[in-house]
């Protein structure tokens, strides 16, 4: 038996990733009700949108799904936390920050908690305090990333090594013999955002979609390692605005104000690569098509499925 699909109440052990202020209920419902487990990342939204949001995913899907709270960068982290367990959201999943003093609490009110960890360290106060997933990411993924550069290839068997819960593994993950690498490395899982991007159901810009089927392997840049915040990003006119901006040199609250959620609102929703940044992995080189959520995640488990067989004949 699958520990995230068992713990979760979902058919395939896929978890779409949080994607702050471009989060949406189209996406996170298709996600759901494809057999994955949609999330809807808070961002830095205030409560009420958030809100708005959660009640639109529960009229689109009665599948399971996460609100993603990165506790960090969250204005309001404990109202949209008390709106989880005001609509009964099935899941939450904590990022950006110590989990530890919410977990009873959402316990109490039957919340399952995924927490997502960077290392080793992280992901065994994650299970101490009760966690009941984890998602263990990589260097590869898109967005804000650990300032550690653990390569998801090297973190996810150190990890699972060292605790007792199911993990996801995220980075660097979009088609079916990414999802078999990690099962062989011993995740029960994966989480994906970039690929799911690049879906027919995904509300984003086609320009976004555009640049993703045209990337190659080096298609992401990474940002911010001047000033201690690192994020992965497509390499677009704005990206490059920022990478001359660090040569010259910029203090982390500059960096904080060319970052803002809705900078990322102008790439992402209207597309436009000279003013607003669009977030990508490194999975972006193996993204050549759109197809819908149900067809990709269809797609993704057949293939897991086979590459498994082949590799197991192969010894």
């Amino acid at each position: 038996m699958n520990g995230i699909t068992s713990v979760l109440g979902i058919k395939y052990p896929i978890i779409q990733g949080g994607m702050g202020n471009i989060s949406n209920a189209v996406l996170t419902a298709a996600v759901s009700e494809a057999g994955g487990l949609g999330t809807i990342g808070a961002g830095t939204m205030p409560a009420e949108e958030v809100e708005q949001i959660i009640i639109e995913t529960k009229s689109r899907t009665s599948m399971p799904f996460s609100l993603n709270v990165a506790l960090s960068v969250s204005p309001d982290a404990v109202g949209i936390l008390k709106l989880a367990v005001k609509h009964k959201v099935p899941a939450v999943t904590l990022s950006a920050g110590n989990p530890a003093p919410f977990i009873p609490k959402l316990h109490e009110a039957g919340v399952k908690v995924i927490a997502v960890v960077a290392s080793v360290k992280q992901a065994k106060k994650a299970e101490t305090a009760g966690a009941d997933i984890l998602v263990a990411e990589g260097y590869e993924a898109a967005g804000i990333n650990s300032n550690l550069e653990t390569t998801t290839l090297a973190l996810i068997p150190q990890i699972v090594a060292q605790v007792n819960i199911p993990v996801a593994a995220a980075g660097g993950i979009g088609d079916g013999r990414g999802l078999a690498a990690m099962l062989a490395l011993g995740a029960s899982g994966v989480q994906m955002g970039t690929r799911f991007i690049a879906t027919k159901e995904a509300p984003f810009h086609d320009v976004y979609k555009h640049k993703l089927l045209l990337a190659n392997d080096h298609e992401t840049v990474i940002v911010g390692r001047s000033v201690g915040r690192i994020r992965r990003l497509l390499n677009t006119p704005y990206a490059g605005k920022l990478l001359e901006a660090e040569k010259q040199g910029l203090t982390v609250e500059e960096f904080a104000e060319l970052t803002t959620e809705d900078i990322h609102k102008k790439g992402a929703l209207e597309g436009n690569e000279e003013c607003g940044f669009m977030n990508g992995g490194q999975v972006s080189g193996l993204i050549s098509d759109i197809p819908t959520v149900k067809e990709l995640l269809d797609r993704m488990v057949k293939e897991a499925r086979e590459r498994l067989k082949v590799a197991a004949a192969l010894l």
